[in-house]
């Protein structure tokens, strides 16, 4: 058998086309915290449960899995920039965004497809990430196209004129 290397198994990761999101929650300081995710999966309808996972060197990690409550946006076809903002190492990811506070404080970005306010359910070891397990609470749907990312790029989704 062979042997396969992170980086090759990661981009064959990448042939499976994903939305984007931004996962939103408070320090224990009451600082906003966000970042970018793509990791996000629906689990039941009844309870209404969704995860993501968080890399375990990640900056935001130790504030993600401390956190009792966390919001995920599904950003629209029109939030690049959000995405990149969220993804980058920069000191307020928050800088030019609007937002209001959420269940538990939490920030909500305004501008979205599709937001899940959780309650964090349960926590799962899982490799190099941990998976977070959420209680939804609160949901909104605008309905937008969402933003779609396959294979290390941002994309559309087809229409139905596309051949």
């Amino acid at each position: 058998m062979r042997r396969h290397r992170p980086k090759e198994f990661r981009n064959a990761l990448g042939q499976f086309a994903t939305g984007v999101a931004v996962v939103t929650t408070l320090d224990n300081d009451g600082n906003k915290v966000g970042m970018t995710a793509n990791s996000f999966s629906s689990v039941s309808l009844e309870p209404m449960l969704v995860l993501w996972s968080i890399a375990k060197n990640a900056g935001a990690f130790a504030t993600f899995n401390q956190a009792d409550h966390f919001a995920i946006h599904v950003l629209n076809a029109d939030q690049q920039q959000v995405s990149r903002q969220f993804a980058t190492s920069t000191t307020d990811r928050f800088a030019g965004i609007d937002c209001n506070p959420g269940h538990g404080g939490v920030p909500l970005l305004t501008d979205y497809s599709a937001v899940f306010q959780c309650d964090t359910e349960a926590r799962y070891e899982g490799g190099d990430h941990i998976i977070l397990l959420g209680r939804v609470v609160d949901f909104d749907n605008k309905a937008l196209p969402p933003l779609v990312f396959h294979a290390g790029r941002y994309t559309g989704l087809p229409t139905a004129n596309s051949s």
